[in-house]
Order: C-alpha cells, then structure tokens, then sequence
C-alpha cells in the first residue's frame, strides 16, 4: 500500500462509520412494516453514547413504531412513534414545539408533529434534558420515502405440468 492511498482508505473507513448506530437496516423496515408499522411512523434518532439495539424495533398499537436504545452501562432510552393526540401523564411543562414530562422516576421529551408524536423516555436525570429534547426534535425518517421494499416475487417453477395439480398418477386398485 502506498502512502497516498493510506489517507484516503483512513476516511473512508471513518466516513463508514458515522451514523451507523442510528440507521434501520431494510430488514427490520420490512419486518415492522409486516408487524403493521405505518411506514411514515418508522423513525430514528441520534443520542449521544447509545446505540439503536434492532431486533427491539416493531409495531407498538395499532400502527405505531417502537425501538429502544442502548449505552454500554447498560442503560436504555425508548423511542415510540404514534399517532393522536399525546396525553400527557405527570409532571408536564411545554417546552418548545413539545413536552417534557416527569413521572414515577422517568422522565419524556415528546416532539409533536403534524400527524403524529415521537416520544422518547428514559430513567430520570440518565440522559440530560437538553439532549433528550434535541434527539426527540431531529428525530428523522428511516424510510426515505414511505415505502418499505416490495415482497419478493414468487418463485417460478418450470417443472409443474400445464394441466392437472401436478400430483403423480396412481390408478386405484382393490381397496383404494
């Protein structure tokens, strides 16, 4: 290897791993959409020192999304996408386009949108508010443009015979 080549493999090794904690792999979009996730409700985050643990992401209610991250320590944020009105539940104060609530030793920071809510929450004072509230508000689209990838086709056979189930012939004898 050259010492020309040896920066430039330097970023792109780099470049390939930023944002790699946040994104959905397609097979979890299909899945959740299969689970009956909207997919304008599949959503993700950026939170500082927590990585998106996939196999948590699927269906919450009726058509809402759900997934939940990790940090190393062991700790854990929830994310949830829904639509409706939020209710708000405990202590709650409105704090910019959204809320910050506090109860039974959590706490939430909800984003509301147009359409629908992102809800993120986690153990009191884990994570600061002012981070809670800037992931909730940069929440973003994993599916780009509402879609999820279409089912495979169907496999074609070849082999089946154009009349008939394709069943071998037996002729029935005595006692059959």
């Amino acid at each position: 290897m050259s010492m020309r080549t040896l920066p430039a493999m330097l970023v792109l090794v780099v470049l390939s791993g930023c944002g790699s904690g946040s994104a959905l792999s397609q097979t979890v979009i299909d899945q959740a959409a299969r689970q009956g996730v909207a997919p304008d409700l599949m959503y993700v985050v950026d939170l500082p020192g927590y990585e998106l643990a996939e196999q948590s992401a699927g269906a919450v209610g009726e058509e809402g999304f759900g997934a939940v991250y990790t940090a190393p320590g062991g700790q854990q944020v929830e994310l949830r996408v829904d639509r409706g009105p939020y209710k708000c539940v405990g202590t709650c104060e409105r704090d910019g386009d959204g809320w910050y609530t506090e109860h039974e030793g959590r706490q939430e920071y909800v984003a509301v949108r147009a359409s629908h809510y992102v809800r993120l929450t986690s153990q009191a004072e884990q994570v600061e508010r002012a981070v809670l509230k800037q992931a909730a508000e940069g929440a973003r689209p994993a599916v780009g443009d509402g879609t999820p990838s279409p089912p495979p086709s169907p496999v074609e056979r070849g082999d089946l015979p154009e009349n008939g189930d394709g069943a071998p012939i037996q002729p029935t004898g005595p006692g059959g």
